[in-house]
């Protein structure tokens, strides 16, 4: 019999369709305009290779755009009905779903994400966050927070490189919606796409000031922190980032919301649907190259189970395919950078020498650009790093418990409480499990589903506030007694 290949023929996008530029500017005050920083060079990490220069702030900028984002404020935003600032909100969604294939694109060449999941992840629902906060915005007197609330001023708001244009809609919208101006840091590995938002922003005719984008590394980021007119700041990205813009605001007027790290416990107990558990588990820690706070990082097995469980997780994973970002047949693209990817070799690394069993996929590996294959240890313990520490790639730890107590106080067992998963068969398990596992969101038999309708957030150092839902409206409102 004639031996037959069914591997999967290349399906790449076009990366014409992102229309990117040689040169990007900020967005200050409704213009595109040159900043007084050093220009950087944003790279593809799939293949290394140049994408664009843009133009970053300086501490100078950063006045700039607060004091324009102020009068904005004063003299626009806050005085306008919330019925009319709604209508800008719904152009804004309206213009990312339109310009969706485009910004799909620029979002995977420029973070290395695969074009399924920015296709059908992050730009939909990004425009659905708009699309939700566009209706809030003349109902916020049924929010919950008093009769007539007050929004707070100018927002500061630093956002992170695993889901840059997501992260920019969960943050902006809201604020806008509640009748505050913005002042915007995306990272500096990942800037493009939320400056094509200021493009759809511009388009839309958003007053002048009313969102303002400065690209730039942790020192820009710094300077809008801390700048003395930002009323409040909203910050999603490290544990350590976070502690230090909590400790630099303390004893401040400014409102803080941190969105942090995380080490997920996901709990498979032997009643469960172990097939849909498997995918369960592959879609919570190698969705994003496992680039995601709430990552399922460590997967908790009842011990009757656990030997099935890897090694139907194991074959699984195998089947995952790692390579071009750009084709539609890619589940794992690229890490984001040099300096992560160094990082998830290390901690990797750290498990194999404190004696846990590493698999590795059997995946082929480009040979240029920034890749990790999928990876499973198993034989883990509490105290180890690859235990403890957030790895942020595709790095997943195999524990196992018998009892459901036991699988309590290890999942808790993390400095860290932004997610969790369960599951099992038993309705009365999931909803005593959830009630006892120290995590802002627990998801039952699913893990990592989003919706603008939800709030989002984590408990001891994984940060405190919500986004999303009724719960995030209120980071952006005065609360009256």
């Amino acid at each position: 019999m004639t031996h037959l290949d069914w591997e999967y023929a290349p399906a790449p996008e076009s990366a014409a369709i992102g229309r990117i530029k040689e040169r990007y500017s900020m967005f200050v005050g409704g213009k595109f305009v040159d900043g007084r920083g050093d220009d950087l060079k944003t790279i593809n990490p799939a293949t290394e290779e140049p994408l664009a220069v843009v133009s970053t702030a300086s501490t100078a900028d950063v006045d700039t755009a607060v004091s324009v984002a102020r009068k904005a404020y004063d003299d626009v935003w806050s005085r306008m009905p919330g019925a009319e600032r709604g209508k800008y909100l719904y152009r804004i969604a309206r213009g990312i779903a339109e310009r969706a294939r485009e910004l799909a694109v620029v979002e995977t060449l420029d973070n290395g994400k695969p074009i399924k999941e920015s296709r059908d992840g992050d730009i939909p629902t990004a425009s659905a966050h708009f699309f939700y906060h566009a209706g809030w915005a003349d109902k916020l007197e049924h929010a919950g927070y008093g009769p007539d609330p007050k929004p707070l001023g100018v927002a500061g708001q630093v956002i992170p490189w695993n889901f840059p244009l997501l992260m920019a809609a969960w943050k902006i919208a809201p604020a806008l919606a509640a009748g505050n101006t913005v002042v915007i840091k995306p990272a500096e590995t990942t800037p493009l796409s939320i400056l094509v938002l200021a493009e759809i922003i511009a388009d839309a005719d958003l007053p002048p000031g009313v969102v303002n984008i400065l690209p730039g590394a942790g020192d820009v980021g710094s300077a809008l922190v801390n700048h003395p007119g930002v009323d409040k700041v909203a910050f999603t990205g490290s544990t350590a980032v976070g502690r230090a813009i909590q400790a630099s605001l303390a004893g401040t007027r400014k409102k803080l919301t941190l969105e942090l790290g995380g080490k997920a416990a996901n709990i498979v107990f032997d009643d469960a649907p172990i097939d849909q558990a498997v995918e369960g588990i592959v879609n919570g820690i190698f969705f994003n190259q496992g680039h995601v706070c709430c990552a399922g990082s460590r997967l908790l097995v009842q011990e009757s189970v656990a030997d099935e469980v890897l090694a139907k997780l194991r074959a699984r994973v195998a089947t995952l395919r790692l390579g071009d970002p750009m084709d539609k047949n890619t589940d794992i693209g690229a890490i984001n950078s040099r300096e992560q990817l160094d990082r998830i070799t290390a901690l990797a690394d750290a498990g194999d020498e404190e004696g846990a069993e590493r698999w590795t996929s059997p995946c082929p590996v480009p040979d240029r650009g920034f890749f990790f294959p999928p990876t499973v240890f198993s034989g883990v313990s509490q105290s180890m790093r690859i235990s403890r520490e957030e790895i942020f790639g595709p790095v997943l730890s195999v524990l196992t418990f018998r009892t459901p107590d036991e699988a309590i106080a290890k999942a808790n067992n993390t400095p860290y409480g932004l997610s969790a998963g369960i599951w099992t068969e038993k309705g009365s398990r999931i909803l005593g499990m959830a009630s006892a596992l120290r995590a802002g969101v627990v998801w039952s038999n699913t893990f990592n589903r989003f919706d603008p309708t939800a709030a989002f957030g984590g408990y001891k150092e994984s940060g405190f506030g919500r986004e999303g839902g009724r719960a995030g409206l209120g980071a952006y409102l005065q609360e009256e007694n």
